[in-house]
């Protein structure tokens, strides 16, 4: 309890350094000469739709707590409430434009905003291949060796691995996984620039 607690501390100031990063339009984790792979246009849309109606009723319900004579103590709790689910979206959608999937010469890194970073080193890498799921449950899950890093409930792109990569799951878990599925904005482009190492097929 007490490490998945610190686990999502630590979520809230990455997403708040995302908000900075965003600001200046800096990526984190981005070296030079790698590929930055976006994540975040399937989800943009939904996103800032929800954050907009978060916003209005935030003042709709303010505004009659104050109409209806409800004392400050629970206006003031009911307000706060509001303006952190406000920050999360906010937050949400920053580190997911500033922590993007990233390829390099020696590995890709799989990712979700500030909730979950996988590295898997190239050379493990088998086959690559986009492959679209529209069903996904959940962010992140993973079952019988299987890790699915969904967007939007989607995943389009699959790799295949010669042997499992460890990883930590959001709340602290560690499991392994032999394949891995995940969303890219473009797979197709994704797909090649992982493909283009000796021994691996698409």
């Amino acid at each position: 309890m007490v490490r998945a607690a610190l686990r999502v501390l630590g979520f809230e100031l990455k997403g708040l350094a995302s908000i900075g990063l965003w600001i200046v339009r800096r990526r984190h984790g981005v070296p030079a000469g790698a590929i930055a792979v976006t994540y975040a246009k399937e989800q943009a849309f939904t996103l800032w739709l929800m954050l907009f109606a978060m916003a209005v009723e935030t003042v709709v319900v303010d505004l009659l707590l104050v109409a209806t004579g409800v004392p400050d103590w629970i206006r003031f709790t009911v307000l706060i409430a509001d303006v952190y689910g406000l920050l999360f979206g906010v937050m949400l959608a920053a580190a997911s434009c500033t922590r993007p999937h990233v390829v390099t010469a020696d590995e890709v890194r799989i990712r979700y905003a500030a909730y979950f970073d996988v590295r898997v080193p190239r050379d493990r890498i088998a086959a690559v291949r986009v492959s679209r799921n529209d069903n996904e449950s959940q962010m992140v899950s993973v079952k019988d060796g299987r890790l699915r890093v969904a967007v939007a409930s989607r995943t389009n792109v699959t790799i295949e691995l010669t042997e499992p990569v460890a990883f930590v799951r959001p709340l602290g878990s560690r499991a392994e996984a032999s394949v891995i599925s995940f969303f890219a904005d473009d797979p197709k482009a994704l797909a090649n620039a992982l493909a283009s190492m000796e021994g691996t097929s698409v």
